[in-house]
Formats: C-alpha cells, sequence, structure tokens
C-alpha cells in the first residue's frame, strides 16, 4: 500500500519550532486535505515528505521508504510546490520532456499530460509568458508525467479560473478514485469541502484534526434544522409535544431553527400533524465555519476584527 506515514516529525529553524512531532497518515483511495493557517507548517511538512528539507528529528515516509530512496521518484510521486518552478525561458513541452527525458519517461507522455492538462494550444510558448493559472496546470502536468501513485499539491486551485477550479476539483476526485494518494494543501476552504474526504489541519506546527471530513464537521456542531412553514403556531405546540422548540430566525425571513433534530425527524412529525412545510433542511455548519473555530488561536497572523470608526 502507497501512503505516506508521517511519525513524531520535527524541524526546528533555530528558536523556532515549525513542525512539532506530527504523526500522521495519507491514506491511498481518498482525497486528504490539508489545512491550516498561514505558519502552521503544512509546506515545511510537504518540504520534509519530499526530502527537500531535514527534519529535527522523526520521520517521513512514502510507501516505507525515505523518498530519497526512492528510485526513480518521479514515477512514485508527483508534486506541486511552486508553480513558479520551471524556467521561463523553456516551453512547456521543452520542460515536460526535460523531466521525462531524465526519469526515462516516453515522450508520448509529455504530449498526452500537455492535452490532459489544457495546455495543447500554448504547448510551444515560453513559460515566461504564462499567466499564474497556466503555470499551475503546467506543474500539475509536470507531478503527474510519471503517473505516480502519490500526488502532492500545494495550493493547486490558486490562479486557476472558474473552469479550471472545477476540472481540478473533478482530476484530484479521479486520481483517488484510481486508488492513488493525495493531499492537497489549500486556503480554500469552500473548495476543499467539495474534494475533500478526509482532513489533516495543523496550528502552530502540531496536529489538530485527523478525521474524515463528515465526521470533522459533526463533531463541531449540534445538530439541527432549518425550516419554514405557513403555520408557525401549530409548529410550536406540535414540537412542544415532543420536546423541542421552534426559534425564529432574527432577520425575519421566515426560517425557523429546531436544535437537537434532524430534517428526517422533524420532517416526519410535522407531516403526521398535516402542517404544511415550504423548506426543511438540516442544519450543518461549512467547513469554513468549522474550520476558523478551530483555529480561532492558532493562527500567528491574524488580523483583529474590523470596528466601525466613530464620526468627528
Amino acid at each position: 500500500m502507497t501512503s505516506i506515514d508521517v511519525h513524531e516529525l520535527t524541524k526546528d529553524y533555530g528558536p523556532i519550532r515549525a513542525v512539532d512531532t506530527l504523526t500522521f497518515s495519507v491514506r491511498p483511495g481518498r482525497v486528504t486535505g490539508f489545512l491550516g493557517p498561514n505558519g502552521a507548517g503544512k509546506s515545511t511538512t510537504m518540504r520534509l515528505v519530499l526530502g527537500l528539507d531535514r527534519p529535527t528529528a522523526g520521520s517521513a515516509t512514502i510507501g516505507g521508504q525515505a523518498y530519497a530512496r526512492l528510485g526513480n521518484p518521479l514515477l512514485s510521486v508527483g508534486a506541486l510546490l511552486d508553480p513558479q518552478a520551471a524556467h521561463g525561458s523553456r516551453t512547456a513541452r521543452d520542460h515536460l520532456t526535460a523531466l521525462a527525458t531524465s526519469n526515462g519517461i516516453g515522450r508520448s507522455r509529455v504530449e498526452e499530460m500537455i492535452e490532459q492538462t489544457g495546455l495543447g494550444p500554448v504547448g510551444g510558448r515560453r513559460i515566461k509568458t504564462f499567466s499564474l493559472g497556466m503555470r499551475q496546470r503546467l506543474g500539475i502536468a509536470a507531478a503527474l508525467l510519471g503517473d505516480p501513485g502519490v500526488v502532492m499539491l500545494d495550493e493547486p486551485s490558486n490562479g486557476l479560473d472558474p473552469e479550471g477550479i472545477v476540472w481540478m476539483r473533478e482530476l484530484m476526485r479521479k486520481l483517488a478514485g484510481e486508488g492513488r494518494t493525495v493531499l492537497v494543501s489549500s486556503h480554500l476552504m469552500n473548495e476543499t469541502s467539495s474534494f475533500a474526504d478526509h482532513l489533516i489541519v495543523l496550528g502552530k506546527g502540531r496536529l489538530l484534526v485527523d478525521l474524515p471530513t463528515r465526521e470533522f464537521l459533526d463533531s463541531r456542531s449540534r445538530a439541527g434544522v432549518r425550516l419554514r412553514t405557513t403555520e408557525p403556531a401549530l409548529l410550536h405546540q406540535a414540537l412542544a409535544r415532543r420536546g423541542y422548540a421552534a426559534v425564529e430566525g432574527t432577520d425575519s425571513d421566515g426560517w425557523w431553527t429546531v436544535d437537537g433534530a434532524g430534517a428526517e425527524e422533524v420532517g416526519a412529525l410535522v407531516a403526521a400533524e398535516g402542517i404544511p412545510l415550504l423548506a426543511l433542511t438540516d442544519r450543518r455548519p461549512t467547513l469554513e465555519q468549522a474550520y476558523l473555530a478551530l483555529t480561532a488561536n492558532e493562527a500567528p497572523f491574524a488580523a483583529q476584527p474590523a470596528h466601525d470608526t466613530p464620526e468627528d
């Protein structure tokens, strides 16, 4: 099984501890979102896994081996850490061809990846003319060039247009569906919630969460529903008989909330009472809300809340 295994991984830069005794595993067959505030240690951890930095203590292995010990590592691990790393005077095709030649990969794979990542029309252009989104696509093409079992991407949606973001989302799901190990670092919470099956969250170099996405969201909230009805008085009476209370929203938009119940339960209850419903949905926190609540005290560069400026 090709997994990423981190065990008591620690990295100090002088007096600063960037990564603090991390232990977690990234498993095949699912997309793992790698989250945390700026300075939480995500990029440092990825660099340690890829052998670009040496740990102060602990270990990071891929399929049970350190990255440096992998034969033809591009065939085992594909990574995108910096879309600006490609030489600007090369063309996209030349950049991928150089990588393919040095790793014993046929040129047909270069053309395949150029087409798969949507770079066909610009394959002969110099990289220095590329937008950030085009550089991201090139970096992804390079990461997938060796058809690796492990894929590590740092902020892959950065600079992509809406079509590119959808393409990236579908690509990550496809890679995981093929049984690959996919680790994706991102600051885009709503986007991460659309593709991540599992979450690893860091704060100040420490592990805060290692859970399936749904389990993490459920752990950050109490069950509840939101609903709208044309008969609020009847709704109150029916719910009260079952020990529930409906609370009207503060913005007078007609929505009510019921804590401690699920949509299926409330729906069956009001249907039995003959109370008309206009809308009924489970109330769950977004990933952004749950993440911000979790990391509120873990961001070293947090801005202060905005306040109204008093008039002179």
